[in-house]
């Protein structure tokens, strides 16, 4: 079958930059989709993007679909003629076209054909269609007096099956094969015989550089390039590299520079400035100090670079004096006298004010502090400020920097170290894979941070549901999970979520509240786990305990993660299940001490003195919380325990000896509910 190159170009007013790469992907899914739903094999896949095109070249794909055979069985050949001609007009086909076939139940008509493949050109057109319309854009608009609907104003479309246009109108525009180059180096049109000139044409004599990837790749080296030409080290952030190249069809990277006045001001707020509202990347020196540069991306090449740079240096100068004036304004207040204005922030209208949840914080973070053997007085200090930087005027225009400028303010004031320092680390981590806080004051204040909130949502009534979770409660969760695990902490968090919850003055959910955070809080654990591939069997193992301690929580799974690679493991576990579904038929067990004297059989005493020597040499591992060594020690059983399904009637008819042997069982399975519930390693 013949096969050609297919490329759709839409060309678009400039689309959202943030939004940019995700449009592109989804476009080329979905036509990748539609040709696979209908059978139309094709090869290599590109995307194409830029600020004014979204563009797919997909090479080799096949002219038509490939015919397909169809066989339809209808009535009995002893059907009423009637129902038999139905038949045959639903299939298209009249009486002697309808074959007949033996089954074991009778004869029956039946219809067969070879249904002709559609000409590729005739199906492009609804697929393109269909994946435009269910790309991913929240809100689409329309312009002039249209009533076509699109994230932005559509200009041209490019329909190319080989060397031939695919003739449609989609989105009100109809197809061709002329693109258009830059909007001011080259703002002509640009005319394809063919989809495989469409990069080399963009580019020459366009000066549009369609690859989306390529496009990043230069203006990363580009930047770097600059950064040392300073004698320092450009900082790419990803986000904002894929954002600039997503304004960007030409990229030339310039360096401009500020007054060094400003580094007066902390590195974060100027980097906030320059990278937020001017998209700059900024250069640190070897000692990683800010230096007084930064560097823009161009979308020209300018005949007089000096002066587009002097444009960026006067942009630029008002928003570094306003960072500057913020700053120098702010420290005239303590946080501490901040703290009072917090009354006037509603954080949520039935929890009360920022004012409220601060002393709540405090309150708490004093008790961690308490078990963390650390100074109880810093970390309710902590709390206290933790929420005050949030009235000043520097995070009121850079809403990122809270936190920080806690940190740099409560210095300014003369507080402890620790103190200021907890300030920005409360926040952490702010999202997944962030670093954690270090001190014992940050890790105080972010713990009681997230379970207040935890607490006071919950107890209102407003847990996350489905994919809303405006409070990000889920996210809350797994930092407090995260905090505990990764620095090792003691801590029972059913014991501190009843302390949060008291804390507040009245919750109409309050009763069981802690069960329902903990169990909300414990249940972040599958997809954690789930991402470091262990089986859900072993989350759901350790999770039918619902320890409370996360490190506890964490180690037990770990434990169970290598116990199930052992080669009895699967034994022991079908045992484990085995005894619970005895044990769970029985109700209440009649007796828990096992009468030595009743046991009989040589494979039960042999349980018996195993179970005993278990027990003596188990306790010291569980006082320590080893869980492996405790498994691997309980995986010796296996022997014993398959002797004594074999050789023992566990529902003996004399009462006494099956009461005796169900508490002997019972013995057995508490030996493993020490570590987990093995018997859901299958699960």
């Amino acid at each position: 079958m013949a096969q050609h190159d297919f490329l759709v170009e839409l060309g678009t007013e400039e689309l959202p930059p943030k939004a940019l790469k995700t449009l592109s992907d989804a476009f080329t899914q979905g036509i990748v989709a539609g040709l696979a739903e209908a059978g139309v094999l094709h090869g290599e896949v590109i995307s194409y993007a830029s600020p004014r095109r979204l563009a797919t070249l997909i090479r080799a794909v096949d002219e038509k679909q490939a015919d397909r055979d169809i066989e339809k069985r209808g009535p009995s050949v002893k059907a009423p003629e009637q129902a038999v001609e139905g038949f045959a007009r639903s299939c298209g086909a009249t009486l002697d076209q309808l074959q007949t076939e033996s089954t074991a139940k009778g004869d029956y008509y039946v219809f067969r054909a070879t249904e002709a493949g559609k000409a590729t050109t005739a199906l492009l057109p609804a697929l393109v269609d269909q994946s435009l319309a269910k790309l991913p854009i929240p809100k689409r608009m329309r312009w002039g007096a249209s009533r076509v609907e699109f994230v932005r104003p559509v200009h041209w479309l490019v329909m190319l099956f080989g060397d031939e246009v695919v003739d449609c109108e989609i989105l009100g525009l109809t197809s061709g094969r002329k693109t258009r180059g830059h909007r001011f180096h080259y703002n002509h049109e640009i005319e394809l015989i063919s989809p495989s000139e469409y990069v080399e044409n963009l580019r020459t004599p366009g000066h549009v550089v369609a690859d989306f990837a390529e496009r990043r790749e230069q203006i990363r080296q580009q930047i770097i390039a600059e950064g040392e030409k300073l004698g320092g080290v450009t900082q790419i952030d990803p986000d904002l590299l894929d954002e600039v190249t997503a304004l960007n069809e030409w990229p030339v990277a310039l360096t401009g520079r500020f007054e060094e006045r400003f580094l007066d001001v902390p590195a974060e707020a100027l980097i906030s400035s320059m990278k937020e509202h001017q998209k700059y990347f900024h250069v640190l020196d070897a000692q990683h100090n800010l230096m007084p540069n930064f560097i823009t991306i161009a979308n020209i090449v300018s005949n007089d670079p000096r002066q587009v740079v002097e444009g960026n240096e006067k942009v630029i100068r008002p928003r570094l004096s306003d960072a500057a004036f913020f700053f120098e304004t702010d420290k005239k207040t303590t946080l501490e006298s901040r703290v009072e204005k917090l009354k006037d922030i509603v954080f949520q209208n039935e929890l009360g004010t920022l004012h409220n949840k601060a002393t709540r914080i405090s309150s708490l973070a004093g008790v961690i502090a308490e078990q963390l053997s650390a100074d109880k007085a810093k970390a309710e200090r902590a709390g206290l400020l933790c929420k005050a930087d949030l009235m000043t005027d520097m995070v009121y225009e850079f809403t990122d920097l809270q936190g920080l400028m806690g940190y740099h303010y409560a210095l300014h004031d003369g507080e402890d170290e620790e103190v200021a320092l907890a300030q920005n680390e409360h926040y952490m981590p702010r999202f997944a894979g962030d670093e954690l806080p270090t001190t014992a004051s940050g890790i105080a204040v972010a713990i009681a941070d997230r379970l207040d909130t935890l607490t006071g949502l919950f107890g209102i009534n407003q847990p996350p549901t489905g994919s809303k979770d405006p409070f990000a409660l889920r996210r809350a969760a797994l930092g407090v999970l995260r905090i505990i695990v990764e620095r090792e902490l003691d801590l029972d968090l059913r014991q501190l979520l009843t302390i949060a919850a008291d804390n507040h003055t009245s919750l109409p959910g309050r009763e069981g509240l802690e069960d329902k955070v903990l169990d909300f809080m414990l249940d972040r654990f599958r997809a954690w786990y789930e991402d470091a591939g262990i089986p859900v069997g072993v989350f759901l193992s350790v999770m039918a305990l619902k320890p409370s301690r996360p490190l506890d929580f964490d180690r037990r799974v770990k434990a169970v993660s290598h116990f199930r690679n052992l080669v009895e493991a699967e034994a022991l576990a079908a045992a484990n299940k085995r005894v619970s579904n005895i044990l769970s038929k029985q109700g209440s067990l009649p007796q828990s001490e096992v009468n030595t004297t009743l046991l009989t059989e040589k494979a039960e005493q042999a349980l018996a003195d195993a179970i005993a020597t278990q027990q003596a040499a188990l306790e010291p591992l569980f006082a320590a919380g080893n869980y492996q060594a405790a498994l691997e020690s309980l995986s010796a059983l296996r022997e014993t325990v398959d002797a004594f399904f074999e050789d023992v009637m566990v529902m003996a008819e004399d009462e006494a000896v099956r009461n005796n042997r169900l508490a002997l069982l019972n013995q057995l399975r508490g030996l493993f509910l020490g570590v987990a519930d093995i018997s859901l390693l299958g699960s």
